[in-house]
């Protein structure tokens, strides 16, 4: 069966696509994935049992005895993600994508936000944004999406390029370029060769690029089609920092009010706020969205218990996220106490920037420090106020409830930092 023959068949079942048969939605068309630990196609009569229409499957090892709701297709994935494609160049949504190495959830959200004051608009749900979850994404737009903001990850080379043919972006916006994912990039500068794959394909299809301009990597590519904001007066939208507690800005004499904590949220904001004034939403509009705009699922979260401000930024961590919030952090006003958890995907990096990052608390002269996880008790030194647990059980058991007036909590989602609040260790 040919992509074209798919695709009707995927409007037959009401455009819903589904690929875990624990969840299934009445009429759908199941695709069955294989992972490392799994075989979808194991599940798909389960699939068809429990509500699917039909079921696509690559097995020529399992018995569907003739099944006629069963699609046989050389490879599930690439079905699924040449029928992704298929979707997109039928579409009238303009496609915006955002890749980064911190900010991009956060700035999609603020973007997808504002964008839907004036136009229907769609976005990547949760973190949907590798190679599977793409496509997913792309197939959930609907004819009547006027924007759609698409996240695209990656952790290894050609897989920004990969996604970005797959999603054929009008628009595409990287956030920045910090240490995450050292494991599959080695180092900075594979970082930026590797998040720019998007810049490359929107400069070669003549499609347009949105710059920071506080970036000088950024910078380097303003002669293509592209428009640009930052601080700078040369930027098409200039933004001045008024306050960075809760992140405040002022463009074009009008002042924007968030409640985004950090200046590490400065080009977040900054960046929904130019592209809502690109699209000529009315600033009034945009004012009142970014006012009620509230981050969640421990993205900066700001937290008041027992008379102590909590700062929730556990939904991940790298070298240059921790750093930006460790310095911002140390702005506010009153003692204060960090609970850091280990980076992972550092590779052979891993030691060296869990060090830097204990060194970076200790040049700053905060009150007390307490790092979590077998990578920074590897780097552990003797210290008073540094204080070192492989696990969070240990600290659970060992540790005294924090006392200091601000509290910093952040680590990698694989170390799940909120527990820390759970536990009543504040």
């Amino acid at each position: 069966m040919n992509t074209k023959q798919l695709y009707q068949k995927f409007l037959d079942c009401n455009s819903i696509i589904d690929i875990d048969s624990r969840s299934i939605s009445k009429g759908s068309i199941f695709f069955a994935i294989k992972g490392e630990n799994f075989d979808g196609n194991k599940f798909a009569d389960e699939a068809l049992k429990k509500g699917s229409k039909l079921a696509v499957i690559d097995s020529d090892e399992i018995n569907f005895n003739n099944n006629r709701n069963i699609i046989k297709v050389d490879d599930s994935l690439k079905a699924l993600q040449d029928l992704a494609l298929y979707h997109r160049k039928r579409l009238k949504s303009k496609i915006l994508a955002i890749t980064g190495s911190n900010g991009k959830t956060t700035s999609k959200e603020l973007i997808h936000s504002i964008l839907s004051t004036s136009y229907k608009t769609t976005s990547t749900e949760g973190n949907f944004n590798n190679h599977i979850g793409v496509p997913l994404s792309l197939l959930k737009i609907k004819g009547d999406t006027e924007f759609s903001v698409i996240e695209l990850g990656a952790n290894n080379f050609g897989e920004i390029d990969f996604l970005t043919k797959i999603a054929e972006p009008d628009y595409g916006y990287i956030t920045n370029f910090g240490k995450a994912h050292l494991e599959g990039f080695k180092n900075i500068s594979g970082v930026v060769r590797a998040k720019t794959e998007l810049y490359n394909w929107l400069i070669i299809n003549n499609k347009i690029l949105i710059l920071n301009y506080d970036d000088p990597e950024q910078i380097k590519f303003k002669s293509s089609n592209h428009f640009s904001f930052g601080s700078k007066l040369e930027a098409n939208y200039m933004f001045e920092i008024i306050e960075s507690d809760n992140v405040i800005v002022k463009c074009n004499n009008i002042v924007y009010e968030s409640n985004l904590y950090g200046d590490y949220n400065f080009s977040n904001v900054c960046s929904a706020i130019a592209i809502g004034l690109e699209f000529g939403i009315d600033p009034k509009l945009i004012r009142k969205k970014l006012k009620n705009f509230s981050s969640n699922n421990n993205r900066s979260e700001i937290i008041r218990i027992n008379n102590k401000n909590v700062i929730l930024d556990a939904y991940n961590a790298n070298p240059t996220s921790v750093e930006f919030a460790i310095r911002s952090f140390i702005k506010n006003k009153g003692t204060k106490a960090l609970v850091l958890g280990d980076m992972f995907e550092l590779g052979e990096n891993s030691a060296i920037e869990h060090k830097k990052i204990i060194d970076i608390a200790d040049e700053l002269n905060i009150d007390r420090c307490i790092f979590i996880g077998e990578e920074f008790y590897k780097a552990k030194q003797d210290s008073v106020k540094n204080i070192f647990f492989k696990t969070k059980e240990d600290f659970y058991e060992l540790g005294d409830i924090i006392q200091e007036e601000n509290i910093l909590i952040k680590g990698s989602r694989g170390m799940q930092m909120e527990d820390v609040l759970k536990n009543n260790m504040i």
